[in-house]
C-alpha cells in the first residue's frame, strides 16, 4: 500500500498525463498521417489529370504524351514516377521511366478515381487510376503511380517529431507535477514542523496560518496534543503518588528491621527481601516515569551525563582503580536525561562492583543510534549467562550485596525509549554491556547538534 502522499500524487499524475498524451499523440499522429496521405493523393491526382490530358491531346503516341506532361522523372528508368494507359484494344503505352515493365492494373477500375498501393518495379507504388470515357476516343485505363519513399519519409519525419513534442511536453509535465505536488504538500510539511516546536514549546498551533483545508486538522491536533499533556501529568502524579505511597511503608519496615538487628535479633534474609522489594518498586516506577515521558521532545547530552556520573563513581572507587570516560563531541540521545542517567548509572555500578581496577565508559553516534559502552576488568560472565543477567531477578551471584535488578531496570529503560541493552565480553578482560540509543525521537528531532 502506498502511504507517501507526494509518491501518490506524482505517480497519478504521471499516469494520467502518459494516458492523455499517448492517446493525444496517437489521435494527432493518424491526423497528420491522414493529412500527408491526402496531400500525397492530390500530388498524384494532379499528374493523373495531366497524363489524361495529354492523351487525349497527343493521341496513344508516348513521345507526343511526354512532351505534354513534360516531367522529367518520366524519361529516367525506374525514376519511382510512371504513367501507364491501358487501351481497350492493342498495347498498352507507357512512360520511359517503366522501361521493359508494365503497372498491375486493378480489376475493379471505374470512371472516378482511385487509389491503390501496389509492387512497382523499384519497390511500393501508390498509383491513381481511373477508367476514361471520351467521346471522340476509345475507351481507356490511365494509371500514374509514385514510389511511396517520400510518404514514408515524411511519415517518420512526422513521429520523429511528435515524439520530440511529446517527449518535451512529458518532462514540462514532469517538473511541473514536482512542483505543483511540493507547493501542494508544503502546508503539511510546515505543519509537521510545527507540531515538534509547539510541542516541545509547550504551545498551541494557530489554524489560521494553515489553509483552510488543513485549518481542521490542525485544530484536530491541538486537542489531541493537549489531551496527551494532561495524560502525561496526570499519570506523573499519580505515579509521584504511588512512590510516596510506597516508600513510607517501605521505611518503617526498614527501621523495625534495623531495630531487630541492633537487638541481636538475625533479620539479614528480611532485610534482603525488603531490598528487593525496593528495587521491584524503582524498576516499576522507573517503568512508569520513562512511559509518561515525550520521547519526541527529550534529548540528552550525553556528555555531560557521563561526566557526571563519572565524578560520582570516581569517588566510590578504591585506591588505584580508573574510570576513563570517552564520549563523542555533541551526541545527544532522544531519551530523558534522569532516565538515561539512571540506566547508565546501573550499569556503571555493576562495572564498579566487579572491576578489580579499571572501568571504560565510551559513546559514539552509529548512524541514527548512539552507542554508549561500559567496559570493566573484573570476571565478567560466560555467554549463556547474559540473557539471565538480563532478566529481573536474575542473580547470578547471590553472596554480592544488591538486589541484582540494575541490568534489568536499565534494559527496561531504553527499550520504552527504543533503545535495546546487550552484553559481551571487554576487551579488559570483564563485562561489556552495550547502550543502544536513537538519536532521533518520535518527531524525526536529530540527536547531534
Amino acid at each position: 500500500m502506498m502511504r507517501s502522499l507526494r509518491r501518490r500524487a506524482i505517480l497519478s499524475g504521471l499516469a494520467l498525463a502518459t494516458a492523455s498524451m499517448g492517446l493525444g499523440g496517437v489521435t494527432l499522429f493518424v491526423f497528420l498521417n491522414t493529412i500527408a496521405l491526402k496531400r500525397f493523393d492530390d500530388a498524384i491526382a494532379d499528374r493523373h489529370l495531366q497524363v489524361v490530358v495529354a492523351s487525349l491531346t497527343a493521341g496513344p503516341d508516348p513521345a507526343a504524351i511526354a512532351r505534354e506532361v513534360a516531367i522529367p522523372a518520366y524519361d529516367r528508368a525506374y525514376s519511382g514516377s510512371y504513367w501507364q494507359i491501358v487501351p481497350a484494344e492493342g498495347p498498352a503505352v507507357t512512360s520511359r521511366s517503366l522501361f521493359d515493365t508494365l503497372l498491375p492494373v486493378p480489376p475493379d477500375v471505374g470512371p472516378e478515381l482511385a487509389f491503390a498501393e501496389v509492387e512497382g518495379p523499384d519497390g511500393p507504388l501508390r498509383i491513381g487510376y481511373s477508367r476514361i470515357n471520351a467521346e471522340e476516343a476509345d475507351p481507356q485505363v490511365v494509371i500514374v503511380g509514385e514510389t511511396t519513399e517520400g510518404l514514408v519519409a515524411e511519415r517518420r519525419q512526422v513521429r520523429n517529431g511528435l515524439a520530440a513534442a511529446f517527449g518535451l511536453v512529458a518532462a514540462l509535465g514532469l517538473v511541473s507535477a514536482l512542483l505543483q505536488t511540493s507547493t501542494v504538500l508544503r502546508p503539511l510539511s510546515a505543519l509537521r514542523r510545527d507540531i515538534t516546536r509547539r510541542w516541545q514549546g509547550e504551545e498551541t498551533l494557530d489554524p489560521k496560518a494553515y489553509p483552510s483545508e488543513v485549518a481542521p486538522l490542525v485544530e484536530d491536533i491541538n486537542l489531541l496534543i493537549q489531551r496527551n499533556r494532561d495524560l502525561l501529568d496526570r499519570n506523573r502524579r499519580q505515579g509521584a503518588d504511588l512512590a510516596h505511597a510506597l516508600r513510607t511503608p517501605s521505611a518503617i519496615l526498614r527501621n523495625e528491621l534495623d531495630s531487630f538487628l541492633g537487638a541481636g535479633v538475625d533479620a539479614h534474609r528480611a532485610v534482603e527481601a525488603l531490598d528487593r522489594i525496593d528495587a521491584q518498586i524503582l524498576r516499576s516506577l522507573a517503568r512508569i516515569r520513562a512511559a509518561n515521558v515525550s520521547v519526541g521532545s527529550a534529548r540528552t547530552d550525553v556528555r555531560q551525563s557521563a561526566d557526571r556520573l563519572a565524578r560520582l563513581f570516581r569517588s566510590m572507587l578504591g585506591e588505584g582503580a580508573t574510570l576513563s570516560v570517552q564520549v563523542e563531541k555533541g551526541l545527544r540521545v532522544a531519551m530523558d536525561a534522569q532516565d538515561f542517567e539512571e540506566a547508565l548509572g546501573n550499569l556503571l555500578d555493576n562495572a564498579t562492583k566487579w572491576s578489580r581496577g579499571q572501568v571504560k565508559l565510551s559513546a559514539a553516534a552509529d548512524g541514527d543510534e548512539a552507542v554508549v559502552t561500559v567496559e570493566d576488568d573484573g570476571p565478567g560472565l560466560p555467554e549463556n549467562a547474559h540473557a539471565e543477567a538480563l532478566r529481573a531477578g536474575g542473580r547470578l551471584d547471590l553472596s554480592a550485596k544488591g538486589s541484582g535488578l540494575g541490568l534489568p531496570i536499565a534494559r527496561d529503560l531504553v527499550e520504552v525509549y527504543g533503545g535495546s541493552l546487550a552484553l559481551g565480553s571487554s576487551g579488559l578482560g570483564g563485562l561489556c554491556a552495550v547502550l543502544r540509543l536513537p538519536m532521533r525521537g518520535a518527531h524525526g528531532l536529530s540527536g547531534k547538534g
